[in-house]
């Protein structure tokens, strides 16, 4: 008997992989699990583009609103908890759909997480210091020096990521991303069909432009403020928009500054997202965003797997 089929629906902000996810799971009945690192948090809404309620009623979606914004969330458990409900929803014999952009949780999913080295309290106070006197930028720049493929894969800004992993080497005097090939534990028992989305730059960015201020329009700012009073500076709100929703709050950036910011921040992300896609194995990629025509050729893709 074959192994059920996996579908992994990969690419940039605002390509129209939810959409695609949404169209796919009517049609060939499935359910879709979220790879998103922050719509994982409950009450992080308007800046995470979650699906609408009504969305979620036409279609079962797993690893939305599953974590407090008060604790940490890993890749690790995201793995946990995504594998888990991708063996339940294959269970009930409907086709699991894995779609989002956070590219290291969906390589904790599918490839299995390095144990790595303990954690080093003392080293990270360490680098937390000098990250605070110095900026986020100079442990970014160490982390080139050390690991050069680590540090392209995480953000200048992501503090606590740049911390493991110039730990690691520290540590260990081994690269991360040449540890992260050992002691993994591949997701296995199913055929994983890997479909990205690879729209025109100038369109792509078009779009994104028009997401980040709708999502201001919609409130990101009264949202960003009523979580910031109710849990304090937690590391989700350090997230794309959310950051600049913060910065206006606190007086640093007017509101079309903000805006603007904001923008900017998506049209990288996006770029950052299809550099790391770009790596991963075996993607069927499809020009444009997640039209119906996507659909039709994925669906042939498919079947012929």
């Amino acid at each position: 008997m074959s192994e059920p089929l996996l579908v992994v629906i990969l690419g940039p902000t605002a390509s129209g992989k939810s959409a695609l996810a949404l169209a796919l799971a009517e049609r060939l009945q499935g359910e879709i699990v979220s790879c998103d690192s922050v719509a994982v948090y409950r009450e992080f809404d308007i800046g995470t583009a979650k699906p609408s309620p009504e969305e979620r009623q036409r279609v079962p979606h797993h690893l939305i609103d599953v974590a407090s914004p008060a604790e940490q969330f890993t890749a690790g458990d995201y793995s946990r908890l995504a594998r888990q409900a991708i063996h339940e929803i294959s269970a009930r014999q409907h086709l699991p759909i894995v779609v989002g952009g956070t590219g290291l949780y969906l390589r904790a999913l599918l490839q299995g997480l390095f144990a790595g080295p303990p954690p080093s309290e003392e080293l990270r106070e360490r680098l937390r210091k000098r990250a605070t006197v110095r900026g986020s930028g100079y442990l970014h720049k160490m982390l080139r020096r050390l690991d050069p493929a680590a540090a392209q894969a995480i953000h200048a800004n992501d503090i606590p990521k740049l911390v493991r992993a110039v730990e690691v080497y520290v540590t260990t005097r081994q690269p991360m991303t040449g540890l992260w090939q050992e002691g993994r534990e591949p997701l296995g028992g199913f055929r994983i069909v890997r479909a990205g989305l690879n729209p025109d730059r100038e369109a792509l960015y078009q779009r994104v432009n028009l997401r980040a201020a709708e999502m201001f329009q919609r409130g990101l700012v009264g949202e960003a403020r009523v979580l910031l009073e109710r849990y304090g500076p937690v590391r989700p709100l350090d997230s794309l928009g959310y950051r600049q929703a913060v910065q206006h709050l606190q007086g640093t950036l007017p509101l079309d500054g903000a805006i603007t910011a904001a923008q900017q921040a998506h049209r990288n992300y996006a770029k950052r997202q299809m550099t790391w896609f770009r790596r991963e194995p075996d993607v069927h990629w499809f020009a444009g965003f997640g039209s119906d025509e996507t659909m039709q050729r994925l669906c042939f893709e498919l079947a012929s797997s």
